[in-house]
């Protein structure tokens, strides 16, 4: 069972910037992902919710850094990031996206993990790569879910997570993977408890 209660989650505000973030005190965990790799869906099975974080058949409609609490627990925080990669957005908007995610992952003093999502179909794109070199400069944990692991057949989707693990093998010890389905709800405990760790764990 969950020590922290997600599915009291509710929406706290959108900055476009760093600067108009919440207070940087308490605990974040902060979610990444292209914009088709099922990001929203993701957070909305977490909290068992419909609507908490949008979902929209454009992807790339997130272009503001969005968070949320846990109920009136304002010191326990979820963030939505910027999806990348399919939207169809001016470069330069591409750009300042970018520089707004490595600002705030880089100096965010209460983050203490990134769960990065990847259609399991497709992992490891040049986003996902950045995201983890970001995280590696920053020695930050990372939680990868290979989603949409519905679309594979068992033995396929294991494969598939067998192959990410592999490939990751230089970042073990600040990346774990597992396979996730939002639709299916298969995952979501051991989502849960990688983010009670993180959320409820000291800062150093």
């Amino acid at each position: 069972m969950s020590r922290l209660n997600y599915q009291a989650a509710r929406f706290l505000i959108s900055a476009p910037t760093l600067a108009k973030c919440p207070s940087d005190g308490g605990a974040e965990v902060a979610f990444a992902g292209r914009s088709n790799a099922g990001k929203s869906s993701a957070i909305n099975a977490l909290t068992r919710q419909k609507a908490l974080a949008r979902t929209s058949k454009t992807p790339g409609r997130t272009q503001l850094i969005n968070f949320f609490s846990l109920g009136e627990d304002t010191d326990h925080r979820l963030v939505d990031l910027p999806g990348y990669g399919f939207a169809k957005v001016p470069e330069q908007v591409k750009l300042e996206w970018q520089r707004h995610l490595a600002d705030y992952l880089q100096r965010r003093a209460s983050l203490r993990g990134l769960v990065l999502v990847m259609d399991v179909r497709h992992p490891l794109s040049e986003f996902d790569q950045t995201m983890l070199g970001w995280a590696d400069d920053q020695d930050m944990p990372v939680h990868i879910l290979l989603t949409k692991a519905d679309k594979l057949k068992a033995g396929a989707a294991k494969n598939a997570l067998q192959q990410v693990r592999s490939r990751l093998r230089e970042w073990e010890d600040l990346v774990s993977v597992q396979l996730f389905s939002a639709l299916k709800k298969q995952g979501l405990e051991e989502v849960h408890q990688r983010l009670d760790d993180w959320l409820l764990s000291s800062a150093d």
